[in-house]
């Protein structure tokens, strides 16, 4: 397994004096003000500690969104630009290159990984999704219901998706676990902030996922059935090799996943933390559909995406170099003026609701379809079946430090039995 090493350039652009350290505690807790002032003050600026231009606001977003010829995917979800130490990749080299995948690769590739998955990722295919999903909610809800308080991200934040994830791709139920150790693995391998032991754990973790995923594969193109991977084998034909088939439920398991699980924390902290908003969803269903995309919005689950710079062009009035690596801030953007009182969380918000939380352009999220119907489904149910639910105090919540997916590790909340 490869581990490519993104280009930098060795010139020296200027640094912004405002410290940017996303995991840093009081960023972790509320990043907000500081990109108030960087969208502000320097849009676009170069972080030396992390080696790659930040960039904050909404016009410039969209742009490297919507450019991908000038601004490369390949490297759309690694963190950072050093390699992994000797240990992790002599673990790594017993699997599968990790790229090509939709999210890191340009066009024409991007193209002949999408189409299969498109064709076989449908609209009704996700609405057909509905009834199983309320069921699985309802189920999930009746294992804790009982008890008066929880931590809903453990019992209910990460379940519900991969359930929904899994029951698409064909996975059994009692494996759901173990998916949700490896992808959040995956993701803790990508942000290398850890032990070098703790990160070739990480390493197995991804290696056996990958194995995990090419057997399934492999037993379906003997003996077919009627979920995702079989369709993307017969809809694929000779345009996808079986790794690059392989990666396909991968990354839907972990990006299907961990993206709702964020936003079921993100949006019930926003709602138990702003009663009249939640008041008005309470008092009016039909809210619902706006609700989602205001908390997608205000606390966007992936605060951003990675890209490199293939020409040299001007971003904001900045010059970036071939070989820039930018960090593109959907987080930030979503905070920008180009929403009236953007720090204000309002369920109400117009339904043309412009947020960049599942990306645009050719790279826009396969699976937001799923991710809207799941959050559709799950807040309110939390909400009808868990009396006068609440923060379970003041140190109910805990912040992940994966920091370029925003969210909770823990949020312990409390209700009436």
């Amino acid at each position: 397994m490869n581990w490519e090493q993104p280009v930098t350039t060795a010139e020296q652009p200027a640094v912004c004096p405002l410290r940017f350290d996303p995991l840093a505690p009081e960023q972790l807790r509320d990043p907000y003000p500081l990109y108030t002032r960087l969208r502000a003050e320097q849009p676009v600026f170069y972080s030396a500690e992390h080696e790659m231009w930040i960039v904050t606001r909404y016009d410039d977003v969209l742009e490297v969104l919507r450019d991908h010829r000038t601004y490369s995917s390949a490297n759309a979800v690694q963190a950072t630009v050093k390699p992994p130490p000797p240990e992790v990749l002599a673990v790594m080299q017993e699997g599968w290159p990790l790229r090509p995948t939709l999210t890191e690769s340009d066009e024409p590739v991007h193209r002949r990984l999408r189409a299969p998955v498109s064709r076989v990722f449908t609209p009704k295919r996700v609405a057909d999704l509905e009834p199983r999903l309320r069921a699985a909610t309802d189920e999930l809800i009746d294992s804790f219901v009982a008890d008066g308080r929880a931590d809903v991200i453990e019992k209910f934040g990460w379940p519900l998706p991969l359930v929904a994830i899994g029951d698409i791709l064909g996975v059994p139920r009692e494996d759901i676990p173990m998916l949700h150790r490896w992808s959040y693995n995956w993701l803790r391998l990508l942000q290398p902030t850890d032990p070098v032991e703790r990160r070739v754990g990480y390493a197995r973790d991804v290696v056996a996922m990958q194995r995990y995923f090419m057997a399934a594969l492999e037993e379906r193109a003997a003996r077919p059935t009627d979920d995702l991977m079989s369709g993307l084998l017969a809809a694929s034909g000779d345009e996808l090799t079986m790794v690059e088939m392989m990666r396909v439920p991968m990354n839907l398991v972990i990006a299907g996943h961990v993206t709702v699980t964020r936003a079921i924390g993100n949006g019930l902290v926003a709602l138990l933390n702003h009663p009249d908003q939640l008041d008005k969803v309470r008092r009016d269903p039909t809210l619902v559909d706006t609700m989602v995309e205001e908390i997608l919005r205000y606390e966007s689950p992936a605060q951003g995406l990675f890209r490199t710079v293939t020409a040299e062009t001007e971003l904001g009035g900045v010059r970036l170099p071939v070989g820039a690596r930018l960090m593109v801030h959907f987080g930030s953007a979503n905070r920008d003026a180009v929403f009236d009182d953007a720090d204000a969380f309002d369920v109400t918000r117009d339904s043309a609701n412009r947020h960049l939380a599942f990306g645009k352009g050719i790279h826009a999220c396969v699976g937001a379809p799923l991710a809207r119907l799941e959050l559709r489904i799950a807040l309110p149910r939390l909400l009808d079946r868990l009396p006068n639910l609440r923060l379970a105090g003041p140190d109910a919540t805990e912040r992940d430090v994966i920091f370029f997916a925003r969210g909770f590790r823990r949020v312990e909340v409390a209700w009436d039995v």
